[in-house]
């Protein structure tokens, strides 16, 4: 069968909220987005569950808290908060996110409980991913462009800086491991983190790319995307695509060997929330030491750069034996 990308009707012109029926007071997702959006219909976009907010015994910060941290602490980052979107898909996780004072919407499911941790490609993990997709394609069809970032992703300086126009790229989206072949075919794609123009193009891919729910038993929803690039998708949908370098979108799989340049750090290559978290609590504790070394002699940042080394990721390279 030859899968063929859908096609809709939407109207770019036609994307502001007031033409969209049925928007008005009560439609809280659109009062949240007009919030949290930037002038161009730019928001930021993560997903927070019960897992995420609340500490275990033994830790004395939350996966949440380091992510809020990293915008403490990165560069550039503090006033993007104004921008982030906190998508909580239980009420433990949205009061939490009320209490911060942040822009939180809650995502209800009827019928299912996405609070406790999802482990990665358990049912429950790959159920949560399909409903996140579905989600973000609301978000599209509303006229809003944005960043979606896992609460796993710590930033440490301003993305925005490193990212296209909006007229260059419909799609930027991070890697596992950056290559330098460009078929976009041999890109291990990582939907952690990407950014996404609202426009025709974009709906299809999202409408084409969720309409495969059902026929991708065992599949998480990220290899479906990828099955969908492999087969030509992007190339159907005249998509412009740019596949971010792990030189600036840096993560666990593949570390950036540039501290003067990385923008991001994933705790990707890693099966659950525990390792993630004391892993990413330690490339926390590299970025600030670097940090204080180059307050300390920044006429010699660039040798600071290059003798600095991440440390190993212990615990989520032994997260999956």
């Amino acid at each position: 069968m030859v899968l063929k990308p859908f096609l809709g009707n939407y109207n770019e012109t036609n994307s502001s909220p007031s033409n969209f029926p049925g928007i008005g007071a009560k439609d809280e997702l659109e009062l949240a987005l007009r919030k949290a959006s930037m002038p161009n219909r730019t928001v930021i976009i993560a997903v927070i569950n019960k897992a995420y907010v609340e500490r275990s015994v033994n830790e004395e910060a939350t996966m949440l808290d380091l992510f809020l941290e990293s915008f403490w602490v990165g560069e550039n980052t503090r006033s993007l908060l104004e921008h982030l979107l906190l998508v909580a898909v239980d009420q433990t996780a949205y009061e939490r996110c009320q209490f911060r004072r942040l822009h939180c919407y809650r995502l209800v499911t009827e019928g299912v409980d996405f609070a406790g941790e999802k482990v990665y490609m358990s049912q429950d993990f790959i159920n949560m991913m399909w409903r996140r997709t579905l989600f973000l394609l609301e978000i599209l069809k509303r006229g809003y462009n944005f960043i979606f970032t896992d609460i796993d992703v710590m930033w440490l300086r301003n993305p925005f800086l490193r990212l296209s126009p909006l007229e260059e790229a419909d799609l930027e989206i991070s890697v596992d491991t950056f290559n330098d072949d460009p078929r976009p075919e041999n890109k291990y794609i990582n939907t952690g983190f990407y950014y996404i123009r609202s426009n025709s193009k974009t709906i299809s891919l999202f409408h084409t790319w969720y309409s495969q729910k059902n026929n991708s038993t065992g599949k998480k929803e990220q290899d479906v995307l990828q099955d969908l690039i492999r087969g030509g998708l992007l190339q159907k949908l005249n998509l412009k695509v740019k596949f971010l370098e792990t030189r600036y979108f840096s993560g666990f799989c593949q570390d950036s060997k540039d501290i003067t340049a990385v923008t991001t750090m994933h705790a990707n290559c890693c099966r659950n929330s525990k390792a993630k978290f004391r892993d990413l609590t330690t490339a926390l504790r590299d970025w600030k030491q670097f940090k204080a070394a180059v307050f300390q002699h920044p006429e010699i940042i660039d040798r600071i750069g290059l003798d600095f080394k991440w440390t190993a990721h212990t615990e989520c390279l032994n997260s999956w034996q």
